[in-house]
């Protein structure tokens, strides 16, 4: 676990999370499916390729992200279908990130989840682990804004929508991309490394390299975490 390196000026009052990657372990589950979608394009991408390029982004940031690369041409109907695939696996195979529900419990202040899935995703991630209650109704989606992280506005949209000044928010993100819309949103965030796929030195070192306010690994952790965060 990496130490605090800022003094931050108030409290955190509202804790915002993404949710594939830091409440789902989905991002094995994402990636696989979005390579099997290329494939299926007549391309390969290795597995550290695609989660350097694609992990934290929205469908439409990967979309536009695989139209830059020469002879990737993805079809509506094969993005209608790797929904489908997904969404499937989810239901069989999508688990909690271990120890998120009693951290949720234990978490006294104002919480939000602000993610780049769309809603009905985010929903179905939440409701087959049996977080959904612990969360709802404030969930957000890059959906509602223009621009997806690494762009501010998604986690400025849920401050927004929560009543809560940037500077008193802390974000919870596992993404390069999330790390630095919080940072562009003038907010506090911290790593959560504890995911399937955040354990590789590359990931590691990739959110290393941003300095976020704090980086750890057991979600047990996060409640005291927080309370130190004064």
């Amino acid at each position: 676990m990496q130490p605090a390196h800022r003094s931050p000026p108030v409290p955190p009052e509202l804790v915002i999370f993404d949710c594939d990657g830091v409440l789902v372990d989905s991002e094995p589950i994402s990636i696989a499916v979005l390579r099997e979608m290329i494939a299926g394009a007549g391309h390969e991408m290795t597995e550290d390729t695609a989660y350097e390029r694609f992990l934290g982004r929205s469908m439409a940031t990967i979309c536009a992200g695989l139209a830059e690369d020469p002879g990737i041409e993805i079809t509506g109907a094969q993005l209608d279908a790797m929904r489908l695939a997904l969404n499937a696996r989810f239901r069989a195979e999508l688990q909690p990130i271990g120890g998120i529900a009693d951290a949720l419990r234990a978490m006294p202040m104002a919480r939000c989840v602000a993610s780049s899935s769309k809603p009905e995703r985010i929903a179905l991630s939440l409701d087959v682990t049996g977080l959904l209650p612990l969360l709802e109704p404030h969930i957000f989606s890059a959906t509602m804004v223009k621009a997806g992280k690494p762009a501010p506005d998604l986690f400025l949209h849920a401050a927004r929508q929560m009543d809560f000044a940037p500077e008193r928010c802390l974000v919870i993100e596992d993404s390069s991309a999330g790390i630095e819309a919080a940072r562009r949103a003038g907010m506090r965030v911290f790593a959560f490394t504890g995911a399937t796929h955040a354990r590789s030195p590359a990931h590691l070192a990739r959110i290393t390299a941003l300095e976020p306010d704090l980086i750890f690994d057991n979600m047990a952790d996060l409640p005291a975490l927080v309370a130190k965060a004064n």
